[in-house]
């Protein structure tokens, strides 16, 4: 699979909070789809979606794709979206990525959370079966004040879930977690909430001790968020961040060497994300079959 889906959204404006889907033949420049309106909207919820994230499953030929409930254009402040926010994940499914079932709200918050914010999934290999984890702001018993923590379930159809227990937390906030593998290794990229950088780490089972890596890019890179990793087609890899703190959306960065935490950033000349500014959604290997669906 040499082509490329960006699932997105792109702000707090008119139709903002809706999904949006841009394709790449390269991973590096890309071409808005449908005139640059919404592909997918939600009218359940809170009647709009942030943070998509798709996956594809190979038992069933199905693609999941999966968002934050969440609308700050209506009028909801962002203390309230993190301490009295939705606890569901909104859900669509398809079979070829033109055609989509009606969004379903799936519940994934433990009681007393304040959110469910940035969906993500990656299939364990060990388990069969996807791994779905998310960040909460959530009180502990021993706790003075809530704090943003990434929780996950384990789920075969994304409709019903295991239950949901801490997958990871720090001294500081956590949000916006991205795994992807490589190799024997889950790569593993988190925001912290508090100095607003993204760090990494990596993992040889989803549950083990995690090993620290770090990055001299981005250890540096203040103000990014919802990072997104994918291979390119020459076999490198894209870690795209983005620029939320500038209002610039998406950066790629560029690395032969996720072991060693090395990124470059790539000129302005060799990557072009298309018109609408795209704010934090994920990026899908793709088809050329598929590829030539969407863009028809």
């Amino acid at each position: 699979m040499s082509r490329y889906l960006f699932v997105f959204f792109t702000g707090e404006q008119k139709d903002g909070e809706q999904i949006y889907f841009a394709v790449s033949q390269d991973g590096m420049h890309w071409e808005d789809l449908n005139c640059g309106q919404p592909v997918l909207r939600s009218h359940i919820g809170e009647k709009g979606v942030r943070d998509p994230f798709m996956v594809r499953d190979t038992q069933n030929g199905k693609f999941y794709l999966m968002a934050t409930d969440l609308c700050i254009g209506n009028g909801t402040s962002w203390e309230k979206a993190q301490y009295g926010g939705s606890r569901d994940l909104i859900v669509w499914e398809s079979e070829d990525l033109v055609h989509w079932s009606a969004e379903r709200r799936c519940s994934v918050g433990v009681p007393g959370a304040g959110c469910v914010w940035a969906p993500e999934s990656i299939y364990d290999e060990e388990k069969g079966e996807f791994f779905v984890f998310w960040a909460s702001m959530v009180k502990g018993p021993e706790e003075v004040k809530p704090k943003q923590k990434i929780y996950g379930a384990y789920t075969k159809n994304f409709r019903t879930f295991s239950k949901t227990s801490v997958y990871l937390e720090r001294e500081n906030h956590v949000i916006d977690m991205n795994i992807v593998k490589d190799g024997d290794w889950y790569y593993r990229f988190v925001k912290n909430e508090s100095s607003r950088r993204v760090g990494m780490d990596r993992v040889r089972k989803l549950t083990d001790q995690a090993e620290v890596i770090p990055s001299e890019v981005l250890d540096h890179m203040e103000g990014v968020e919802g990072p997104e990793g994918y291979r390119l087609p020459d076999g490198r890899w894209c870690l795209i961040v983005d620029q939320f703190a500038a209002g610039r959306g998406y950066l790629p960065l560029i690395s032969d060497d996720l072991a060693g935490g090395v990124f470059s950033i790539p000129g302005q000349q060799d990557y072009d994300l298309g018109k609408l500014k795209k704010r934090h959604g994920c990026v899908l290997q793709i088809t050329d079959e598929e590829y030539d669906r969407l863009k028809e």
